[in-house]
């Protein structure tokens, strides 16, 4: 349900206190029926596992303000006219004393800093219950303050199960416990090295105030990965896992057709529904098509269509293990980078153990799990194998950026050699070129497989950063036969050239040939490519499209060296 739109409504971006929300008239995409649905799921300890900016914050802020018994009358208002209103687990609303904490702003590069940090995050959830020292006899008191004032001699590992037990004391009900992003400390340790540090902690904290409660009503977790699950939840029997290959909660995590529709018609924006789609749809969580929140809600605001979410924290496990696997993933990489699926084993079983175990199989399960990848169709649980593919533009742009740093280290100088192409200065193209090459030349010391990527790579990489202007193919048929690149203008208007490419290598051996020699032979071999692209007719192709301006090039490599021709017609 949304808001009436009788005045058009703020939209809540980087706001995730559903109050706020809610009190100041923000649009909400109302998800209030999760909390029906995680009433009905009986399980004790639920974790949800979604991508980053998928709604998780401000659905635990919302399930904080429905169950908590301080403020029950206020907070009651909040949820009027809202579908939980009309349920009748609506009479579930302020029962429990509720802790609230969330370490989805960690972001620490040591154990010592890493330690403070979650001390404080505790601290903090302390000080909002500090009314129970009241309560307290001197031995409780003492041990309560040692963690609300930050004290190393804090009972730490045992500092939320005891909160719970002084709360239920307190109010003589059973307690709620929400934990946004748990895993947050956990992937940022890893990124940073002292994971083994955090994992010790964590296994204890979280185990103490989870595993065998008495004093717990209900746990509600929430994550990017269902990482870890060997090392901090072993032994805990009554933890229920949604994924996103469960579709039982999809439509609370993120925002469905419906909601996109209706949120483009409130803010006149309908006409745009084809183009959002391609830039922020393409998820399938279950059997649901689901976008992303924080891209639409931006959309909304500013009214352009470009990435929102990629640009957010929270990509460096991501590009950690491109860095670590790029010639073992290269092939798969690039197929996804044009727009193709690939067959892949996914479930909802992905830790780190596993991960470390087989990195080339188990990262696919990281970028599907962390919203990077998708699936083609709804899963079956029974296929050992599924089909994946990037879900929209937004991704595929992130990507793109992505691949050029980690194959090619730094994205100036190919956007330079790209805008030097777009405006046909085959001069400064070349300059460009060879300062790719130059500073890249750690591939040349490596296997002769691995030199053939990296120029497969860097046409793949023309292919990224010029997508927007051109429609771009490789290995297609024209004329013929089959050219290597080729690169159609989507602006006939704008008089553009059309471009095609063939590349040569050699394949000789250096030591009888001086680099005098060495260059005689790529010029010739440009020449060849030159003649190929003239015999074979490939740029009938561009004719026949209306392109009346054609640039054939012709380029040849040995190792880092080069030569390029160039004619037009």
């Amino acid at each position: 349900m949304r808001n009436s739109m009788e005045k058009k409504k703020k939209l809540p971006i980087g706001i995730s206190d559903f109050k706020e929300v809610i009190e100041y008239g923000y649009y909400y995409f109302d998800k209030t029926k999760f909390i029906e649905n995680i009433l009905e799921e009986r399980s004790k300890v639920k974790l949800f596992t979604r991508p980053r900016r998928f709604g998780k914050t401000l659905n635990m802020s919302m399930l904080k303000y429905f169950f908590d018994v301080k403020n029950k009358e206020e907070n009651r208002k909040l949820f009027e006219n809202l579908e939980i209103s009309r349920s009748e687990y609506f009479e579930e609303q302020g029962n429990y004393p509720v802790i609230s904490i969330s370490f989805r702003n960690y972001d620490e590069e040591n154990w010592e800093e890493g330690f403070k940090r979650i001390k404080t995050t505790i601290a903090n959830a302390y000080a909002e219950h500090k009314i129970l020292m009241d309560n307290l006899d001197k031995r409780e008191l003492e041990k309560f303050e040692s963690i609300w004032l930050e004290k190393d001699e804090g009972d730490w590992k045992n500092s939320l199960r005891n909160l719970v037990q002084y709360l239920y004391e307190y109010y003589g009900k059973k307690v709620v416990v929400l934990i946004d992003e748990y895993d947050q400390p956990i992937i940022d340790s890893y990124i940073k090295g002292y994971y083994d540090k955090v994992i010790s902690f964590f296994k204890s904290f979280y185990g103490l105030v989870l595993k065998d409660n008495e004093y717990l009503e209900m746990g509600v977790m929430t994550g990017i990965l269902r990482v870890a699950k060997e090392n901090i939840f072993s032994g805990l029997n009554n933890l229920k896992v949604h994924t996103i290959l469960d579709d039982k909660f999809t439509e609370y995590f993120g925002v469905v057709e419906t909601e996109v529709v209706q949120a483009l018609e409130d803010f006149e924006l309908e006409y745009e529904l084809d183009d959002v789609q391609k830039w922020y749809n393409g998820y399938l969580f279950g059997d649901k098509k689901v976008y992303n929140p924080w891209s639409i809600i931006n959309f909304l605001s500013d009214k352009k269509l470009r990435p929102y979410w990629v640009n957010t924290s929270g990509n460096g496990l991501i590009k950690l293990y491109l860095e670590k696997l790029k010639n073992d993933i290269f092939d798969d990489f690039s197929k996804l980078l044009k727009e193709e699926s690939i067959v892949k084993r996914i479930n909802d079983n992905m830790t780190f153990q596993n991960l470390e175990a087989n990195f080339s199989k188990n990262i696919w399960n990281l970028f599907f799990h962390s919203g990077y990848l998708t699936l083609t169709k709804e899963y079956d649980v029974m296929k050992k194998s599924v089909s994946i593919k990037i879900p929209n533009k937004e991704i595929l742009e992130m990507f793109s950026e992505m691949f050029i740093e980690v194959y090619f280290e730094d994205t100036d100088n190919f956007l330079d050699m790209t805008d030097a192409l777009k405006n046909g200065d085959i001069d400064k193209f070349r300059i460009e070129l060879n300062k790719i090459l130059l500073e890249n030349t750690g591939i040349f010391d490596v296997s002769g497989v691995h030199k053939e990527q990296f120029y497969h790579g860097l046409m793949l990489g023309l292919f990224l950063m010029l997508k927007n202007e051109y429609e771009i193919t490789s290995n297609g048929f024209a004329g013929k036969g089959r050219y290597d690149l080729l690169l159609k203008p989507k602006n006939i208007l704008e008089e553009q050239e059309g471009i095609i490419f063939e590349l040569k290598i050699l394949n000789i051996d250096n030591s009888k040939l001086n680099l005098e020699e060495i260059h005689k032979k790529l010029k010739n071999e440009c020449e060849i490519a030159l003649k190929q692209i003239e015999e074979k007719e490939y740029a009938s192709v561009l004719r026949n499209a209306g392109i009346e301006k054609v640039l054939k090039i012709g380029i040849a490599f040995y190792g880092k060296e080069f030569e390029v021709k160039f004619e037009r017609e």
